[in-house]
């Protein structure tokens, strides 16, 4: 029976698990259900009388979303010509996160797990505050105070000729130090989208570090004391997977060693779309944990009870289902292949199901040694693959514009991918796979 995510949010709170980790489609509503939990964990009046007086949600949980990124923006400044910025947008919580971030001096940590994960050799600067100038609502010149650690200035050594006096002073001018040369460059989307997830982890770090210690008193900060629940959504962006396989390691091996003794300290949540990240968690979460002290002696820190791991799937008819994913990661080709089963039986083919399939069919071309996904299909009469299946798949998975997509799939394709999905399941034995993994 389908669930609300409100239902889903309240069962994985019910459920008082060290970390639960989930799999979801893009789209199935990972998000939302991050909302929604926060929204129970932490409800915006708390009990009080207005909003303004409640307790900020941070000090319950934090989370990381797509919502996260949007904290974070570009100035190119292009009409000065001067370098590009990466900068923060002020909010409760950002300011609360700065303040932190330099009080603790974290921006050595921020630097090494973005360099990291990203093997980009890019130097993130923290800028120092500073005053500049800035025209108010009515044009006037005013001079306003830029704080310290809201914007990041990305730089890389440059190798540039003997330096002209003459336009030293230029806004676009490279730097030159004792160091050497270096210019700001404006990184990647990818780079940008790990590089805020370094932000949080290095937070996340500190978070495992200052709990771990019971004493209270004792504590670099108590700005944690009260934190109950952290939600990891998607951290993954344009990573390849070697950097994302040692993402997905430390992410584990941090929540693992993070405080939690009878059912109580920090609960994690992490959901993602991505089937290599998941396996990894999956894996690392299903071996223990034990912590040697300094006399020698050892003991547990976590046992593989203390996780539960899911499917999330949204339904036809608008809810969704949890199913329990715990005995071994999923074999991501089988999992597409019954999704597009259940589309066949329940006459509810869309255009991602023939993304499915091609995904399907790259990978087992690749398993096998084909040079070309092609390869797989049926033939004609000639021996060559059937064109109109190649046409039909590259049309409904790759189109390059959109006038070409379309809202409805024929009869017609919906039954050739009825038959591709049998003739795959037959051809390359799928179903004594299934059978295995059953």
């Amino acid at each position: 029976m389908s669930k609300t995510l409100k239902e889903i949010a309240k069962k994985l709170i019910d459920a008082n698990k060290k970390v639960q980790l989930i799999y979801a489609f893009n789209g199935s509503g990972k998000t939302r259900l991050s909302r929604t939990f926060k929204e129970l964990v932490a409800p915006k009046n708390n009990g009080q009388q207005n909003d303004d007086e409640a307790a900020p949600a941070r000090n319950k949980i934090l989370y990381y979303s797509a919502f996260t990124e949007d904290l974070f923006y570009w100035d190119n400044d292009l009409e000065a010509d001067s370098e590009p910025k990466l900068k923060i947008q002020p909010n409760t919580f950002t300011d609360w996160l700065i303040t932190l971030l330099k009080e603790l001096g974290e921006d050595g940590n921020i630097v090494s797990n973005f360099q990291r994960y990203t093997g980009s050799n890019a130097n993130p600067i923290f800028n120092e505050e500073y005053k500049r100038k800035a025209k108010d609502f009515n044009g006037k010149e005013v001079e306003i105070t830029i704080p310290a650690f809201t914007e990041i200035v990305f730089q890389v050594a440059s190798s540039v000729p003997e330096r002209d006096e003459s336009t030293a002073d230029s806004a676009n001018d490279e730097h030159h130090t004792a160091q050497g040369h270096y210019k700001a460059i404006k990184i990647s989307r990818g780079e940008e989208s790990n590089f805020i997830w370094s932000v949080f982890f290095t937070l996340l770090q500190q978070v495992v570090s200052t709990l771990d210690e019971p004493n209270v008193g004792d504590r670099v900060t108590d700005k944690f004391n009260n934190l109950e629940y952290v939600f990891i959504d998607d951290p993954v962006s344009s990573l390849d997977d070697s950097h994302l396989i040692a993402l997905a390691v430390d992410l584990a091996g941090l929540i693992k060693r993070s405080s939690f003794t009878d059912g109580k300290g920090l609960k994690f949540v992490v959901t993602t779309h991505s089937p290599l990240f998941y396996n990894v968690l999956h894996n690392e979460f299903n071996n223990d944990l034990k912590r040697v002290n300094q006399e020698g002696n050892s003991s547990w820190v976590y046992k593989r009870g203390q996780s539960e791991k899911y499917l999330l799937k949204k339904k036809a008819d608008g809810g969704f289902d949890l199913h329990s994913s715990n005995d071994h990661p999923f074999s991501y080709h089988l999992f597409l292949l019954a999704e597009l089963r259940c589309a066949v039986r329940d006459g509810q083919i869309k255009k991602y199901h023939f993304n499915f399939l091609r995904n399907i069919l790259e990978k087992t071309a690749t398993f096998l040694g084909y040079p070309r996904w092609e390869d797989l299909l049926e033939k004609t009469a000639d021996g060559v693959p059937d064109p109109f299946v190649s046409r039909i798949l590259n049309f409904s998975s790759h189109s390059a514009h959109a006038g070409e997509e379309v809202a409805e799939i024929e009869d017609s394709d919906k039954e050739r991918l009825a038959e591709l999905v049998s003739f795959l399941s037959e051809t390359y034995r799928f179903n004594e796979q299934e059978a295995k993994n059953a």
